[in-house]
């Protein structure tokens, strides 16, 4: 009899596994942790139907409160299991991608176990038919959920952004009247910060009102004008992110030498001096001088991906610092700016998802970091949890 007790109290644990381990190999494999340097507990999501008809099989044949209790175990397994990932790999907890991958688990073990007593009597062909056919379709509505979650929260209206930047981020080419039939053609980028603001690239400071946030992405050579207002904007409480890259990599849409190309160099050097700024060229002795090299920031574990961004070696007092000082935040008079020493933070080869409609797959945070730091509100359910060195 005793000996019989530790049996059955081990045979919840041991049925767990038969949800736990396929949940957590098929999200490392094909759920694109691995690929993509991630332990969203959320990308299980659309595998764990594989688990849950496994499961099911197994407690076919126990008593109600037995199966619940199974279950409960499987799905707590699991979400023990993601959150120990999370602390080793990933150095953060994500609360809400483990109370969704959980409450997806609810419904996933349900339907699978509902699923399988209704086909017990189907021959075997027709049987084996009805459950393959149930994780492709747990599959899609599994990706519809989490590019649910993964998708800023609309603000009504968008707030206003303007960009100030000589980077081809709109129209290209020599034929100027195919382009205006055509119609704006806008870079990934610009699309991207278009589900969060109402953006206007503007070729004048002028232009720039209020206490609406402001992009200065590695702009052509300004006029000692246009350098004053930028620094008098700073005395109203706004945030500016400045993008100045010391060796730009932007391929040129023109032929070289053509005044339209993005500058090789930042031209914002008089008004970062002023402010106490100095910005150099990538250095040869630190580790992705000449690559791509990632930036997290804390608080929040955002990961930026840069390519031979330049070091600030002068910062003004209070500024903060990461990435071996490629990033910089710092109070301006009453603004924020954060300074970059990369523009190719905007180009779509260092964040955009390589799956066509599944933009929750992205590379890096550069966009959505973007997007927080110009406007907090309207930030989605989820975020990644990206593995850190």
């Amino acid at each position: 009899m005793t000996a019989a007790r530790p049996a059955a109290a081990a045979r919840p644990l041991l049925s767990a596994t038969f949800y736990i381990v396929p949940a957590l190999l098929l999200a490392w494999f094909a759920g694109g942790q691995m690929a993509f340097g991630r332990v969203d507990a959320a990308l299980a999501i659309p595998l764990l139907m594989p688990g849950a008809l496994w499961l099911a099989w197994r407690v076919r044949g126990e008593a109600l409160p037995i199966r619940l209790r199974m279950i409960g175990a499987a799905l707590l397994g699991l979400l023990v299991a993601q959150l120990l990932l999370q602390l080793w790999l990933g150095k953060a907890i994500g609360a809400a991608q483990l109370g969704l991958t959980f409450a997806a688990g609810v419904p996933a073990c349900g339907v699978a176990v509902f699923v399988l007593r209704k086909i017990h009597g189907w021959r075997g062909l027709f049987r084996w038919s009805a459950m393959l056919l149930l994780v492709p379709l747990w599959f899609v509505a599994g990706q519809w959920l989490v590019g649910i979650a993964y998708t800023p929260i609309n603000e009504q209206p968008a707030p206003r952004l303007a960009v100030l930047t000589g980077l081809p981020l709109r129209w290209a080419g020599d034929d100027l009247t195919a382009m205006l039939a055509a119609g704006p053609t806008d870079a990934p980028a610009v699309g991207e910060l278009a589900q969060r603001f109402d953006v206007h690239l503007i070729d004048s400071l002028s232009e720039v009102g209020g206490t609406e946030p402001l992009l200065v992405a590695h702009p052509r050579a300004l006029a000692p004008e246009e350098l004053v207002r930028l620094d008098a904007l700073t005395r109203d409480s706004r945030t500016i992110v400045i993008l100045a890259d010391a060796l730009s990599s932007w391929e040129p849409p023109y032929a070289l030498g053509d005044p339209r190309n993005p500058p090789v160099t930042s031209l914002l050097t008089p008004l970062l001096d002023h402010w106490g700024v100095a910005l150099a060229a990538p250095d040869r002795g630190i580790s992705g001088w000449e690559g791509d090299v990632d930036v997290f920031l804390d608080p929040g574990g955002r990961k930026l991906r840069l390519h031979s961004a330049g070091l600030f070696t002068r910062l003004p007092p209070g500024c903060a610092t990461y990435g071996d000082r490629r990033v910089a935040r710092c109070p301006v008079g009453k603004a924020m700016v954060w300074l970059v020493g990369d523009a190719d933070l905007l180009h779509e080869s260092l964040w955009q998802s390589p799956i066509a409609g599944a933009p929750w797959f992205r590379r890096s945070d550069n966009l959505a970091w973007l997007a927080g730091a110009l406007n907090p509100a309207g930030r989605p359910l989820l975020d990644p949890i990206w593995i850190r060195p």
